[in-house]
């Protein structure tokens, strides 16, 4: 039992021996004590001083008193107003650093075997352009969402829907044979993806040119834009999609497979990975089966033109499309299918969605249609809505060709990474393969905290130069303050950590707020998870990486004298690194053992 459990059975125990309040331990409230004032945990008493019937302050002096009655490891109290600020005594600290050092998974928390698996779902691609900015943060986000899921104690199943069908997937099959002049990945050195993406956007400028061409003729700019002679083709081409043309099929399973290749290489070097992936094209008839389930029951109904909607007006929101007129689907369809398919492959607990909150409204649709055709299990189905990634300059277009290519930004946060790197002296001793390799770990490091530190729910601005810095709230500082901590580890040396672990009865300030810290950790990863915030570890691991060089500043460590000191802080170090590692695992980070 930690030192916080303890406090709060005593608390309980105290409210009910002293004025008959009954409470459990779990009703109990402590926070952190202010830097201002002595303590180390507070209780705010107020609750508590009606039924006590005496002033605030002479409630919280008695509860002190008793509290330390009953605890030996509470040094002492004082009492602020309605606030008593309890002090824990620093053997209890000392013992604690003992007790965790070597632990690897310190923090983490281990799944039931029976336990039902929490679905994430996150990037999503469609197969017409390469992955890119926007989906970097998606991928970042469900793979550190899908980590801390699991540092908290759940089965964790990360899946990718892959939209690999639909208008726009047409839209670049379609430029591809216009003007791709039988043009191939190999036979111009680009990767798929990036070559799919050129003709999404080539069609897009021709489609354009159309469409200005028809309202120079006469035409109002929405007709023009529905009958324009490319977008006509390209939804015929989805027609004949649908209907299994032998050679549109060829075409499209040729043009997704050389996206695939290149989305599996970005994954690669991005660090993320999947459990399964779905498929669109796997997925959309179940769909269609389900829609004609909901026609049978009463739930959809058919327009005159023959299109199929769900009237969600009584729910405060309006008719939503299911199938169009010619009965191709849309995206709701898919996913319709999706969920159901989800379900019974994983009999989930929790259906995650990572996805940003420009779909708020189509998830707030999906759950209620899931729930009008009798699903149950409609409302496990939560979307993890999140902010868009704006640019210093805007906002990016993919149609346009404007997007900030994740492939790119990599480069260039490499490149960043080396500069950065020459410029403060931190690799004068490595290898060039070690170089190298450092060099990555640094520009995927800078790229994912700087991501991930930021609030999900918030839009959030991505600025490259600010990311890869070795001082302040970035990736980098944290990644050195673990390397110099390694450091001081191997230079102590193996047997420096055998001395007595019962020595040490009293730390500095500075020592004392490292194990605080260290202690949290575990705490910080279940609420962290309950709020589905990677933020909120990289808000902890800054926070240590800052208390451990206030104190490697402060104290000295393998110039201490006194063994059983010096043995001390080495475990300290020791654990503050292996806390480090693992907040930064959880963001998928890595961290390198020299820099």
């Amino acid at each position: 039992m930690n030192i916080i459990d303890s406090l709060n059975d005593a608390i309980a125990q105290a409210l009910n021996n002293l004025y008959d309040i009954h409470v459990t331990a779990a009703d109990v409230v402590l926070q952190e004590t202010r830097k201002e004032f002595v303590g180390d945990y507070t209780l705010v008493v107020f609750p508590y001083v009606k039924q006590a019937r005496k002033s605030p302050e002479a409630v919280a002096s008695e509860i002190g008193a008793a509290v330390k009655n009953l605890l030996p490891l509470v040094k002492g109290y004082n009492v602020v107003k309605g606030f008593l600020n309890l002090e824990v005594a620093d053997e209890y600290w000392a013992s604690y650093v003992w007790d965790h050092v070597g632990e690897e998974s310190y923090g983490y928390a281990a799944a039931p075997e029976d336990a039902a698996p929490v679905v994430v779902e996150y990037s999503s691609p469609n197969t017409n352009k390469p992955l890119h900015l926007g989906h970097i943060r998606n991928n970042l986000l469900g793979w550190s969402v899908s980590r801390l899921l699991e540092a908290a104690g759940s089965r964790v199943k990360k899946v990718n829907l892959v939209n690999d069908r639909g208008i726009h997937i047409c839209k670049s099959m379609l430029a591809w044979q216009r003007w791709g002049n039988g043009e191939t990945p190999s036979s111009c050195g680009m990767k798929g993806d990036h070559l799919v993406g050129k003709y999404y956007v080539e069609f897009d400028k021709h489609y354009k040119a159309e469409v200005k061409e028809m309202m120079e003729q006469g035409m109002d700019e929405e007709q023009a834009k529905r009958e324009a002679p490319l977008m006509v083709e390209a939804q015929n081409m989805l027609k004949r999609w649908e209907e299994g043309d032998e050679d549109v099929r060829q075409l499209w399973t040729m043009m997704n497979g050389w996206v695939y290749e290149g989305f599996d290489e970005t994954y690669r070097r991005l660090g993320v990975g999947f459990d399964k992936v779905y498929y669109e094209s796997n997925t959309y008839l179940l769909g269609k089966e389900l829609v004609q389930k909901g026609l049978d029951m009463g739930v959809l109904f058919r327009k005159d033109d023959g299109s199929v909607w769900c009237d969600l007006t009584g729910d405060g929101l309006d008719e939503k499309l299911l199938l169009r007129r010619d009965g191709t689907s849309v995206y709701m369809t898919q996913d319709l299918g999706t969920a159901l398919l989800r379900h019974k492959d994983f009999g989930a607990e929790r259906l995650i969605y990572v996805v940003g909150n420009e779909q708020d409204y189509h998830f707030k649709v999906l759950k209620l249609i899931l729930s009008k055709l009798g699903f149950e299990w409609a409302d496990k189905v939560y979307h993890l809505s999140y902010g868009m990634v704006e640019l210093p300059n805007g906002k990016m277009k993919s149609r346009e060709g404007t997007v900030v290519d994740a492939d790119d930004l990599m480069d260039e946060m490499e490149r960043t990474a080396e500069t950065m790197s020459r410029e403060h002296g931190k690799n004068d001793d490595l290898g060039d393969e070690e170089r190298r390799e450092l060099y990555h770990i640094l520009a995927l490091g800078a790229l994912k905290y700087f991501i991930l530190k930021v609030d999900p729910t918030k839009n959030m601005l991505f600025n490259p130069a600010e990311s890869i810095d070795f001082n302040g709230n970035t990736g980098p500082f944290i990644q050195y303050t673990y390397a110099r901590i390694r450091s001081i580890v191997r230079k102590a040396g193996e047997e420096k950590g055998a001395a007595a672990q019962d020595g040490v009865t009293s730390l500095g300030s500075k020592e004392r707020e490292v194990v605080k810290v260290l202690h949290a950790f575990p705490t910080a990863v279940r609420s962290a998870a309950a709020a589905y915030s990677p933020a909120m570890v990289a808000g902890y691991a800054y926070d240590l990486a800052k208390a451990f060089n206030s104190f490697y500043q402060d104290t000295p460590i393998l110039r201490e004298e006194d063994d059983q000191l010096r043995a001390f802080r080495v475990a300290l170090c020791s654990f503050t690194a292996t806390t480090i590692k693992n907040a930064m695992d959880i963001l998928g980070i890595e961290v390198p053992e020299r820099m």
